[in-house]
């Protein structure tokens, strides 16, 4: 296991380095995101090569689904948009790039490998309970519908006249959560987690990654940063009041006026 641990530890590093030049080069400390997803399949690819367990080949297909999915969505957004993303324009406002280093690259490296220890551990941990595994594969399955189709149906509202289209966007399942992809990400990597507490209590351990994945999505990098600057956005604002930030839920009812 140990083995296991470092080399994805030591993988990650590298590939963040490497992240950290490229958005040096075109100052864009955004391409972060991309390394995101990506960085995960590297860590799963690792682990199903060093380990030993046959359920890292699935983990393996579970976080490469996801994880090249939302790195070719995420890089295609990058090279249409050709500018900074606002959130972390507004975090490194007027800083230097090592802060950028300390603050986004590193702590977002550190982050990727803690997050992904129930892979590293169920690696090398014979499954006992298969029915964890069944119910980890499908809310996994949930939580990768809630991004794929949340992430298309916010690029057809996109591609609409801004003339024409709605203030915001709070149809499918925009009208019951409004960070439909965040809550699918979140899924995702909590029924990564029930797969890995299938080899038994030692994935009981790892339990902190998918809440630190969590943590990250609703309140660090993801909607509660995000938010600050969709709040500033005309009709924001009464969309927020009738729907829910995070977990999928009927629209709030408005007070008749």
């Amino acid at each position: 296991m140990l083995t296991v641990i470092l080399a994805s530890f030591a993988a990650v590093a590298v590939l963040m380095a490497a992240t950290a030049v490229v958005a040096r080069r075109f100052d864009r400390v955004v391409v972060v995101d991309a390394t995101w997803g990506l960085g995960f399949v590297v860590v799963a690819l690792v682990c199903a090569l060093l380990g030993d367990a046959p359920v890292r080949w699935l983990l393996l297909v579970m976080v490469g689904v996801w994880g090249l999915r939302l790195f070719r969505h995420t890089l295609t957004r990058l090279l249409a948009s050709g500018e900074e993303d606002p959130r972390y324009a507004e975090l490194l406002d007027g800083k230097p790039f090592s802060y950028a280093v300390t603050r986004v690259f590193l702590t977002q490296g550190v982050a990727m490998w803690f997050v992904s220890l129930p892979v590293q551990v169920a690696a090398v941990t014979e499954t006992r309970w298969t029915w964890l595994v069944v119910v980890g594969v499908v809310v996994w399955l949930v939580g990768l519908v809630f991004e794929t189709v949340g992430d298309a149906q916010l690029a057809a509202y996109r591609k609409q006249p801004k003339e024409s289209r709605p203030k915001v966007m709070d149809q499918g399942l925009w009208r019951y959560t409004r960070h439909p992809n965040y809550f699918g990400d979140a899924c995702v990597w909590w029924g990564i987690w029930l797969v890995g507490l299938g080899g038994g209590l030692v994935g009981l351990a790892t339990v902190l990654s998918p809440a630190v994945m969590t943590y990250f999505l609703v309140f660090a990098t993801g909607a509660k940063l995000l938010e600050k600057t969709m709040m500033q956005r005309e009709g924001y604002p009464e969309y927020a009041e009738r729907t829910s930030m995070f977990v999928p839920l009927p629209p709030r009812k408005q007070p008749v006026s």
